[in-house]
């Protein structure tokens, strides 16, 4: 159950601004953002040490960014046929897009270059592709900015309301909204920084990436969580 927050620019030539949230079980051991796959030397990203996947990955050469939110599907697939969700980030910022029928669990993949940003969606049945357009997007677990997610539904004006910044961290009023966010039990249906496990999902929110892609570049930070589902001031570097 991840958010991502993501602005598309209204004017050509401008970058593209990211903010994600990872939820995940604590006890599945994970690297930091870092260069982990020598068959990808210059990419970047969050990998799941376990499957050897990404979380969120970039490739600085192609200017290609990625992240995957995991989303619930209607697949009867048995498991020994699924293969892990993280190779398709890998894939995602080689330029390699998911095929017809992915033989995983449900995901929604965001993949972002300097011209702007799609979500690819699985939901064990169909693989659709949402364009998105220029402004403040959010997406979760359902589709982007849907109203029957209950922090989108809380929390989206917010984002749309807090322009990023100019120049060095630009990322501040986006943090800003999330540390109100976390205000709300972390419980609760509307909460960014989450438990999930009432749900009966074994997984709280553990750390944030925040990016900015453009045709120069891609620059990448990472902060985690002192205690998993629990806020605090992050350094983001």
């Amino acid at each position: 159950m991840c958010t991502v927050i993501i602005r598309v620019p209204e004017a050509a030539g401008s970058s593209v601004q990211l903010l994600a949230v990872r939820d995940e079980d604590p006890a599945r051991p994970w690297n930091p953002l870092g260069r982990w796959w020598p068959d990808q030397s210059g990419v970047v990203g969050v990998r799941d040490a376990r499957a050897g996947g990404a979380w969120l990955a970039a490739d600085p050469h192609t200017r290609r960014l990625a992240v995957l939110l995991n989303r619930a599907d209607v697949s009867a697939r048995p498991e020994s046929e699924l293969i892990s969700r993280g190779g398709i980030v890998l894939d995602a910022v080689a330029g390699r897009a998911p095929q017809e029928a992915p033989a995983t669990h449900g995901f929604n993949l965001v993949e972002v270059t300097p011209s702007g940003a799609r979500v690819m969606s699985w939901d064990g049945a169909t693989l659709q592709t949402t364009e998105l357009s220029p402004g403040t997007h959010m997406l979760a677990h359902e589709d982007v900015d849907d109203p029957r997610t209950p922090r989108i539904a809380r929390w989206l004006g917010d984002f749309r309301d807090a322009a990023p910044r100019e120049g060095a961290s630009w990322w501040q009023p986006w943090i800003d909204v999330l540390g109100r966010s976390a205000e709300l039990p972390s419980r609760d249906d509307r909460a960014i920084i989450r438990d999930n496990r009432p749900h009966g999902y074994p997984t709280l929110s553990l750390l944030v990436c925040v990016a900015e892609v453009s045709a120069t570049g891609i620059d990448v930070r990472y902060g985690e969580l002192g205690e998993p589902g629990e806020w605090n001031s992050l350094e983001l570097t």
